[in-house]
């Protein structure tokens, strides 16, 4: 059991939805590696977006979802709002903007570790010209002493000025303030029954789902070398048996996959001296994905090189990085 289904006391059992129950979208917005993903997995008990130290690290607009005895809460994940360099860059962005209009509660991320930027007080300005709820979360505030975190506290709600948002102090390392958080955000959703099954945590297909896990490792591995000007394509994932004779339980899953990067030079990083930083990233991947679908599997990956893939529409939309 999830652990905020054991917060809420939400054991489910075979009864009809009663007439009080709430369901509803909250986009997450917020900069770049703020912890939205990172707060994203703590509320839904797993792990259904990936995290890194690296900024820009979330792409897709991912659907998490959170089910509870009284309510469904689906958290939509967005890329970082930040400045664009490229047209990836300004799809992202997009991407979370828009995401603003079709939700149903604004949960707006700020850092309790670092005062407001010109960043947050963009993304204050762009929420103030809209009309749906707005919650705050102050998140890292297990970072900060409790002096520091009323200073951030102030200066915040200094930068909002006449808009009056609940800030919620919380942490996405230890939980701290997430159980409130939720609470809030339940009673302002709309009355309506469950939109997802109470066991899906996650709208995504397995093969983007994969492909992130890749990602995630690429950026892990190679920490500032190869930031952002890569992406990965599964080109294939089949089930295959040993001796060509079906074995119940038995059958491993094959993953074929391209990364692309934008020049020579990071394709030597990451297949790096023999071989040895493509075979680590591909077994770091391959534990990863074998314990999201719960058996053995075989990776094998590629490296391509495509200049300048992020500032190619065709390419962009072959990748998935469309406008929603």
């Amino acid at each position: 059991m999830r652990l905020l289904e054991v917060m809420f006391d939400s054991m489910f059992v075979d009864e009809p939805i009663s007439s009080s129950y709430r369901s509803g979208f909250v986009a997450m917005i917020g900069r770049p590696n703020v912890g939205k993903s990172t707060l994203v997995n703590y509320l839904v008990g797993e792990k259904v977006a990936i995290t890194s130290p690296v900024a820009q690290t979330t792409r897709t607009r991912l659907r998490a979802i959170l089910t509870t005895s009284n309510a469904q809460v689906v958290i939509v994940d967005t890329p970082g709002i930040h400045k664009p360099h490229h047209l990836l860059g300004e799809r992202l962005v997009k991407s979370a903007r828009s995401a603003i209009g079709e939700v149903d509660i604004v949960l707006l991320l700020l850092e309790a570790c670092h005062p407001p930027g010109r960043g947050d007080s963009f993304i204050v300005q762009l929420l103030k010209n809209q009309t749906k709820p707005v919650l705050v979360a102050l998140n890292k505030s297990d970072l900060v002493s409790e002096a520091e975190y009323l200073e951030r506290e102030n200066s915040y709600r200094n930068l909002f000025g006449d808009s009056v948002w609940p800030i919620y102090r919380c942490s996405a390392f230890n939980g701290e303030g997430c159980q409130e958080l939720v609470r809030s955000l339940v009673s302002l959703l709309p009355l309506g029954p469950q939109l997802y099954p109470p066991e899906m945590v996650s709208d995504q297909p397995d093969k983007v789902v994969i492909g992130e896990l890749i990602r995630e490792q690429i950026l892990s591995q190679t920490k500032e070398e190869v930031p952002h000007s890569v992406a990965v394509m599964i080109d294939r994932i089949e089930e295959i048996t040993s001796g060509n004779k079906i074995k119940k339980g038995k059958s491993n899953t094959a993953i074929l996959a391209t990364i692309l990067v934008e020049r020579k030079s990071q394709k030597g990083i990451l297949i790096g001296k023999g071989g040895a930083m493509l075979k680590k990233i591909g077994q770091a991947s391959r534990l990863q994905i074998q314990e999201m679908i719960n058996g053995p599997v075989y990776l094998e990956l590629f490296v391509k090189v495509v200049p300048n893939w992020r500032s190619k529409p065709a390419r962009l939309s072959e990748l998935g990085y469309e406008v929603n």
